[in-house]
């Protein structure tokens, strides 16, 4: 007598799974999501970073590069184009494959499940760190576009709370963290890394540029708070940015104004 034969269980495949062919509009959303954090969302993150960077150099050159990037031809609509609305759909996007995914790291502890969790929480608190230093720097208090000389005060008295400058130093390491692993994602998704040792020589690639972007961040962070320029002044002239020219405030003076 003949009996059924069972079909061996499928073993359960370790992290994420891939994105395969034929998912319809599933696919294309996942695979626009993925270039969108690298362009433009990425290549603007890169360049935020280089131009906060010249905080480290004082408020005048500072303002130099507020006043530069809000010169340049048709800003507005390249900031809603390249900037506004492709972060926009990342973020909703990316939690819209949060919400759907299965991370199962309490019964497959593996690491590729482990990078998932981490990418989806990196990117929820990159989100939140960016929408409010959008919202604090670009549309409220003071204007930067027309007041380049406020920007490095105006920084400078949102990291005078130190709840809030904790607050963007741990958001500025999840975001570095979820660019860098978005990368290799981004990488492997694209077959820029097809193989197992493609991907372990572009993961060292992706640590290494996690790392030099955490430097850059925090070293941008701490000229706003660290000694050599205390107390900025509340707004420099035009000739004083063209200049190069930040008078300090005296050493002994208290904590910035709040606006």
């Amino acid at each position: 007598m003949a009996t059924a034969v069972r079909p061996a269980a499928t073993p359960p495949t370790r992290g994420v799974q891939p994105l395969q062919a034929g998912e319809g509009n599933s696919f294309l959303l996942r695979k626009l999501h993925s270039l969108s954090g690298i362009v433009p969302i990425g290549a603007f993150l890169v360049e935020h970073f280089v131009s906060n960077f010249e905080a480290l150099k004082g408020p005048a050159a500072y303002a130099q590069q507020v006043r530069f990037l809000n010169g340049l031809p048709f800003v507005r609509v390249l900031e809603w184009v390249f900037i506004f609305i492709p972060l926009l759909y990342h973020a909703l996007y990316g939690v819209y494959i949060w919400l759907r995914g299965k991370s199962n790291v309490v019964y497959y502890p593996w690491a590729g499940n482990w990078m998932y969790v981490a990418q989806r929480w990196t990117g929820g608190i990159a989100f939140i760190y960016i929408a409010q230093h959008v919202w604090r720097q670009r549309f409220s208090g003071v204007s930067l576009p027309e007041n380049p000389g406020a920007a490095f005060h105006k920084v400078q008295v949102e990291l005078s709370n130190p709840w809030m400058l904790a607050f963007y130093a741990i958001a500025i390491i999840a975001t570095c963290w979820h660019f860098a692993y978005g990368v290799w994602l981004f990488s492997a998704k694209w077959g820029i890394t097809p193989g197992d040792k493609a991907r372990r020589k572009m993961g060292f690639v992706c640590g290494g540029l996690g790392v030099v972007m955490v430097v850059i961040g925090l070293s941008s962070l701490y000229a706003f708070v660290g000694p050599a320029h205390r107390n900025a002044p509340e707004n420099l002239t035009p000739e004083q940015i063209t200049a190069g020219d930040a008078p300090s405030a005296a050493p002994d003076s208290g904590p910035p104004a709040t606006q």
